[in-house]
């Protein structure tokens, strides 16, 4: 899941890091980065220079781990214009910009970073300068104060989130921080799958390819998100998530800054974290979706569960309350179709009742709402009294559970986990007791409300 970039040949390098290496990580109206220059960041964990993807002579700016020893990039300029030799140069322009150019053409920048913060006076006088952070993120800064930012790397990511980068979507401004792949290992242009933060209902991560959704990280739970089990905080890493008037965000950080760790979006469609062991290991997966085939966005249909223990037999039920709405479709294994109420459950108010699937992905928040000052007992009595609500669950999963959260339309894209998933509440418009038989929820005697 990683890409080793080949930057000139091995038996050079040494020779050429000092020859070519510069003694600082910053980058100034002055000063122009030849192709085979390298700018280093202060701690020397991340530097930039022109690079060549293996099985490719075009050259591109990016950014790559320093001490790493298998060349690892995590960020490229100029992904999608690339230059054809090493006739290239990274400076800083009239105007303030970062620009890259060929040297063959010189007044047609190949990228810009088209910094609209920048003042004419800082520009007029030479002050801007780029900085390379131990962060991994370049910085643009307009002139000699460095407490103002016109432009920097993390606010557009390629395919990889770095440590204390942001990914979600600003309120304010529009700006959306997301990732999106390489075209293929050879080719860091812009790819076909995108992993960006939907908005639309309740805020949380979709895979995309195309404009297709693939998968889906459900929504935040106080911990983690609904359909990331494994991303429960631990001694590695702290999560900082952000949901307010001006923004929805998320900010991964690592304890012990010698640790090399990364979330990335692959060329093949797969969103992974990997973290970097020396001792010949290199990039180990943390954690890695989809995974299986009930990650598969939507793959059982309105109302159905997908559940990969029942793999051998059919991965598709249906939630409790209801059944598939062909029977021929999914005895021919196909439970796209989705799942309809049984029979006789359709009037509201006349024996409504909930059933607890254990260890669930919550389903797609688009037709659900929250309310972080409502207990479960609120929410469940907030349910049965909308005629439109499906389900509930608590908002928020840490202690004994606080918030609420609701669904008035259709549960999608809900499955199961062997642990680590979440208590939800489907109503299943009856007050008989149900449990699980053989992969498939039966109607037993009356339950209590």
């Amino acid at each position: 899941m990683y890409h080793e970039i080949k930057l000139l040949s091995s038996s050079f390098v040494l020779f050429l890091l000092f020859q070519f290496s510069t003694s600082t990580d910053t980058i100034t109206s002055n000063q122009s980065i030849k192709d085979g220059d390298i700018v280093i960041s202060n701690a020397k964990s991340f530097a930039l220079g022109f690079f060549s993807p293996d099985n490719s002579t075009k050259r591109y700016v990016g950014i790559w781990y320093y001490k790493v020893s298998e060349q690892t990039v995590v960020w490229v300029a100029n992904r999608d214009s690339p230059i054809n030799d090493t006739s290239g140069i990274l400076s800083i322009d009239r105007t303030g910009n970062l620009v890259i150019h060929d040297r063959r053409q010189n007044n047609i920048p190949l990228w810009s970073t088209n910094a609209s913060a920048l003042s004419a006076a800082a520009a007029a006088a030479n002050n801007c300068s780029a900085q390379l952070l131990d962060s991994g993120n370049l910085v643009l800064f307009p002139g000699d104060s460095k407490r103002v930012v016109a432009w920097q790397s993390f606010d557009y990511p390629t395919n990889t989130m770095l440590p204390d980068m942001k990914l979600g979507a600003d309120r304010r401004t529009g700006l959306n921080w997301f990732l999106t792949s390489w075209k293929s290992r050879e080719d860091p242009g812009t790819g076909e799958y995108s992993y960006k933060m939907d908005l639309s209902g309740l805020p949380e991560f979709f895979l995309y390819k195309g404009s297709d959704p693939v998968w889906r990280t459900g929504p935040w739970n106080g911990l983690r998100w609904s359909g990331v089990p494994a991303m429960n905080p631990n001694s590695i890493f702290n999560v900082i998530y952000v949901d307010n008037d001006d923004e929805v965000s998320v900010i991964y950080g690592i304890h012990n800054a010698s640790i090399f760790s990364r979330l990335m979006v692959n060329e093949t469609g797969i969103v992974g974290r990997l973290t970097w062991h020396d001792g010949g290991r290199g990039w180990v997966g943390f954690w890695s979706s989809p995974k299986d085939t009930c990650d598969e966005y939507n793959g059982c249909g309105a109302y159905g569960d997908c559940d990969p223990r029942n793999a051998s037999d059919f991965k598709c039920t249906c939630l409790p309350g209801f059944e598939p709405k062909s029977a021929r479709d999914w005895y021919m294994r196909d439970g796209s179709g989705g799942c309809v109420r049984k029979r006789g459950r359709q009037v509201c108010g006349s024996g409504d009742g909930f059933v607890k699937v254990t260890n669930a992905k919550l389903p797609d928040t688009l037709t659900a709402r929250a309310d972080q000052k409502l207990g479960i007992k609120a929410c469940k009595e907030l349910c049965l009294s909308n005629c439109s609500c499906t389900a509930y669950t608590n908002a928020d999963i840490r202690g004994e559970g606080s918030g609420c959260m609701i669904w008035y339309g259709e549960l999608v894209d809900t499955r199961e986990y062997t642990n680590g998933g979440q208590d939800l509440y489907p109503n299943i418009r009856s007050q008989k007791r149900v449990i699980k038989i053989g992969g498939w929820w039966q109607l037993l005697q009356r339950l209590s409300l």
